[in-house]
């Protein structure tokens, strides 16, 4: 069942300390200069105040089980994450609803048999526990969508971003803005979250590209991990119609795989 835990006061409070000073002025308002017992933050101006409550206030905990789905009712939606920069955040486009289609086939998740687009400025983010985002150009967030989308990730929220070629280095920088204090690390093939569902020995590679080997990176929040890169991949090809990059069945069903393990994984563990 998904649920969502509203934080206080003093939680939004703790939640703010936690957010980078980097990050802090990039949205207009400034952390005091040490993080000591009793710190306050101070804000530039009573509309960045409130603004920043609009942004981080309410914080969702996203829990599910597989059983859920005996209700017969959906309540998981993947989410689509359109993001700024110029990149095609649209590619792929049935990449992600074959992945529905398998899950609902092949798990109990109580996975809704559409998806939907969001922003990260939107306010149903935060009733999407899972984001995909793919694409083969620039991706860029602004500094208040990196607050948010940082504090989506801290509150139980998940992103999977696949590279289709092309948005590596763009993608980077913005995951370092985010995290800076949290680098990105190899995903080892022993990782729980590849064997879930079905046993893989580890990243599949679909498409060659500049024949690097396929990489798996994640970014760990406090133990937790709350970003998956899959890098030289290209999972999200390989998930689409048979017909549109003709990759064939086997590579197909590995792309599936691959996704359906993180969906199990991520809502299950």
């Amino acid at each position: 069942m998904v649920q969502c835990l509203f934080f206080s006061g003093q939680a939004l409070f703790i939640l703010l300390r936690r957010i980078p000073r980097s990050l802090l002025r990039g949205a207009s308002f400034i952390a005091a200069p040490h993080y000591t017992a009793g710190t306050s933050i101070i804000f530039n101006s009573m509309r960045t105040a409130l603004s920043c409550l609009f942004l981080l206030f309410i914080i969702p905990v996203f829990t599910a089980t597989a059983g859920d789905r005996q209700s017969g009712e959906c309540q998981l939606t993947l989410a689509r994450l359109k993001y700024g920069g110029g990149g095609d955040w649209y590619a792929n486009q049935s990449a992600y609803p074959n992945l529905i289609k398998a899950a609902r086939e092949r798990t109990t998740l109580p996975v809704c048999d559409t998806m939907t687009t969001i922003e990260i400025m939107d306010e149903g983010l935060f009733r999407c526990p899972f984001l995909c985002m793919t694409g083969h150009g620039d991706v860029h967030f602004t500094p208040k969508e990196r607050v948010r989308l940082r504090a989506y990730l801290i509150g139980g929220g998940f992103l999977w971003a696949d590279d289709s070629y092309g948005m590596d280095r763009s993608l980077r920088q913005e995951v370092g803005a985010l995290f800076p204090e949290n680098p990105l690390v190899p995903i080892a093939s022993d990782h729980p979250l590849y064997k879930s569902q079905y046993v893989l020995p580890g990243l599949p590679k679909i498409h060659e590209h500049d024949g690097k080997p396929a990489q798996a990176l994640g970014v760990y929040f406090e133990g937790r991990l709350v970003f998956f890169y899959s890098f030289s991949a290209d999972i999200t090809d390989g998930m689409e119609d048979l017909d549109v990059h003709h990759d064939g069945g086997k590579p197909h069903e590995i792309a599936l795989r691959m996704g359906i393990n993180l969906l199990k994984w991520f809502f299950e563990q």
